[in-house]
């Protein structure tokens, strides 16, 4: 069976640098925080009181006002970021066929805000018996983002989401890679959609010292790489992709961004949150990718990395790199654009996925910020080009991003320069 080729047509995204697709670029381009100290719950007793947090957002641009109060942050995000995918594709909506039109959209924890909220509800008020939403498990489950997608534009393709934690929405994108190239749907919308800044989500990753808390310097505190790193800033937002079949885009002469070329999958089998030491399972995984696209680590130009501020996971993610790219990792551009926009967990493989397909389609590699001079960790190799705190100017004909989550879930995935 001969496979089909697929290529992205649209892209959207909502993120603490931006709510429209220039202004994300733009900010990452000129290496700017997202960070800021949180305004969505109280934070004097939490330990970590700033996040990078989606600012200026009107989910009434998007969805109608009596159905946005049936929905959780984490799907208005989701939703807002569809309809600018769809317009970006120019997809016809009238003529298109949307039995051919699948979603398939991730989150990795879904409606945490909504949980918190009617959970705590009863537990204050038990006295009153069960009062809960009748719109309370529509609003959390974590595939209603894709439902929601999927009914308001009539799509009748696949349409599925995936939870694989930070890993989930690269995850989604390989299925709708998959899908389309076996024939099973000419056009897929895919990405993923968090909204866990509230304070389950941040008390939470406090809990397992996961996330900083540099409260003094929120701009400065996601600090991939360097030695005085002291874990992740949570984000929120959402990305999303159009993906099509290469033939049903030249066929409506879509403007094409990209080709999609390979994905692969791996499990580290190791520790419930951290990555493997020697990055085994980062390894495999980047090796399948290139397997699956058919290409050499000499095709790779840029890799955006996890890259998420952990003392563990980002020696372990260099040492893979160097692993599987030998001599040519030195040649590469490297960055995490989670310097910038934090981490956005369910939606970070969508958000970074979009990072490397702008970064392909303008030959410009988005810095990885806050590193200072001296600040070295002796488990890094510096002599790789981590793109610190300037972008780059290059070629990028083929970018690899690498996604990894709670329980050993890795993804990655290949986009490069469409060519005929």
């Amino acid at each position: 069976m001969e496979l089909k080729r697929v290529v992205v047509t649209g892209i959207g995204a909502i993120t603490p640098l931006g709510n429209t697709i220039p202004e994300f670029w733009n900010s990452i381009i000129k290496g700017k925080s997202g960070a800021s100290l949180i305004t969505k719950f109280d934070t004097t007793f939490f330990k970590t009181k700033f996040a990078c947090e989606v600012k200026d957002f009107d989910p009434n641009l998007y969805i109608d006002k009596k159905e946005s109060r049936r929905m959780d942050p984490y799907t208005h995000y989701a939703m807002a970021a569809a309809s600018q995918a769809i317009e970006n594709s120019k997809l016809d909506l009238d003529t298109i066929d949307k039995n051919e039109v699948g979603v398939i959209f991730s989150s990795g924890i879904g409606g945490i805000l909504t949980f918190e909220q009617e959970i705590g509800f009863y537990y204050q008020h038990q006295q009153m018996g069960p009062k809960f939403n009748p719109f309370f498990i529509p609003k959390m489950i974590s595939d209603i983002a894709a439902g929601q997608i999927s009914i308001l534009y009539g799509f009748r393709g696949p349409n599925y989401s995936i939870a694989s934690a930070c890993a989930s929405s690269t995850n989604a994108m390989i299925d709708a890679f998959n899908y389309i190239r076996l024939g099973k749907a000419k056009v897929i919308l895919t990405g993923g959609a968090e909204a866990s800044i509230t304070p389950g989500g941040v008390g939470g990753f406090n809990a397992m010292n996961a996330i900083s808390t540099r409260n003094d310097s929120p701009e400065t505190a996601s600090r991939p790489f360097s030695a005085s790193r002291d874990g992740f800033v949570i984000g929120e937002g959402a990305g999303c992709l159009v993906f099509e079949e290469l033939e049903h885009a030249l066929a409506r002469g879509a403007h094409i961004l990209c080709e999609v070329v390979g994905g692969g999958m791996s499990a580290d089998a190791h520790h419930l949150t951290a990555t493997h030491p020697e990055g085994l399972g980062a390894t495999l995984v980047m090796e399948r990718a290139l397997k699956d696209a058919g290409m050499k680590p000499e095709d790779i130009d840029y890799v955006n990395v996890h890259g998420t501020a952990t003392p563990v996971g980002d020696p372990s993610e260099a040492k893979a790199i160097i692993k599987v790219f030998g001599e040519h990792a030195y040649k590469l551009n490297i960055s995490s654009t989670k310097s910038m926009t934090g981490h956005l967990l369910g939606a970070a493989g969508a958000v970074e996925g979009i990072a490397a397909i702008l970064a392909v389609a303008n030959d410009i590699v988005p810095p990885t910020i806050n590193h200072e001079e001296g600040d070295d960790d002796p488990d890094i190799d510096y002599r790789l080009n981590f793109t610190f705190n300037k972008a780059q100017k290059r070629i990028v004909n083929a970018a690899l991003s690498n996604t990894f989550g709670f329980g050993g879930h890795n993804a990655s995935i290949i986009v490069k320069k469409y060519k005929a």
